[in-house]
């Protein structure tokens, strides 16, 4: 049976611990499960971080990196998703894909004869989910029980953490503005998944006891007609130093970048001794090892 990665609430636990395990152990670039096999990485959407940290996790696994513009594909323009998914898939060992709309890779998925890995979408973010669970356990500790604080737009990034920090028993905060908020229904779904979850208005009620305080652009790609309105209604809810001090004593900063010093974050807290921000930028190749190594099944 063919392994996707779309969104992480997709997985048992089972499956997300097993991922996690595969990430962190030398045994699996020994192994070199990608070995003489493709991997297409189709971005519709440009991204630093995603783009490089999969090349060479694909490298490294032993593999060949094939960088496709969204463009050069044309999700139904040039050509139907389906029919790319089935050609492609005749290339490569796996499709990986950032996407606008979460519909697309999930018709990748439906039409591949190889695992699909979804690197980004209006839905979700699966792979930033892993990087900042392998970061929060090195530097925080068992998500069991770690209280964990969102601060700001509930978006895809924040909806991932959300799944994964709920499926392994944690304590996820949401502090968000009304009309950027989770419904009662998707607050719902997260407690279902196995963790506790709280939401509030106000910034300074979500943080409190917070081991870790997770933040976000206001402002996503495809949104920038809506900047100057955003920054309006988010203006409460910059992660300063004070609001960081609501928070446990030992709490830990988070931005899965870029970042915007000033509007999302203080520079003091970004950059100040609290931020894992870098360590969690190089664990998104730590997780896409991890992600591949799992979707080939090693």
């Amino acid at each position: 049976m063919t392994r996707h990665l779309l969104n992480i609430s997709d997985l048992s636990v089972s499956e997300l611990r097993a991922i996690l395990d595969l990430s962190l152990q030398q045994s699996v670039r020994d192994a070199q499960p990608l070995n003489g096999q493709g991997v297409a990485l189709i971005f519709e959407k440009p991204s630093n971080r995603t783009r490089h940290s999969m090349e060479m996790a694909v490298v490294q696994l032993g593999g060949h990196p094939v960088y496709t513009r969204g463009e050069e594909v044309g999700f139904d323009v040039r050509e139907s998703v389906e029919d790319i998914a089935r050609i492609m898939s005749g290339y490569h060992g796996v499709l990986a894909a950032r996407v606008f709309k979460h519909s697309v890779v999930a018709r990748l998925a439906a039409s591949s004869t190889v695992p699909v890995i979804n690197m980004l979408s209006d839905l979700s973010h699966p792979l930033q989910a892993l990087a900042d669970i392998i970061t929060m356990e090195e530097h925080a500790g068992p998500i069991s029980g770690l209280p964990v604080a969102w601060i700001g737009d509930y978006n895809n990034v924040a909806r991932s953490l959300g799944e994964a920090v709920c499926m392994l028993g944690g304590t996820f905060s949401l502090g968000c503005p009304l009309g950027y908020d989770a419904n009662d229904e998707e607050i719902e779904r997260l407690a279902s998944l196995g963790g506790a979850v709280s939401q509030s208005v106000d910034p300074l009620v979500a943080v409190k006891g917070a081991h870790v305080v997770h933040t976000d652009t206001w402002i996503s790609m495809g949104q920038e007609q809506e900047s100057q309105s955003r920054r309006k209604i988010f203006a409460e809810y910059c992660v300063t130093s004070a609001l960081m001090k609501a928070a446990a004593p030992i709490a830990k900063f988070m931005h899965c970048m870029p970042a915007h010093r000033g509007e999302e974050v203080a520079a003091e807290v970004f950059d100040g001794p609290s931020s894992l921000v870098i360590e969690q930028g190089h664990h998104r190749l730590t997780a896409a090892r991890g992600a591949l190594a799992w979707v080939v099944g090693k």
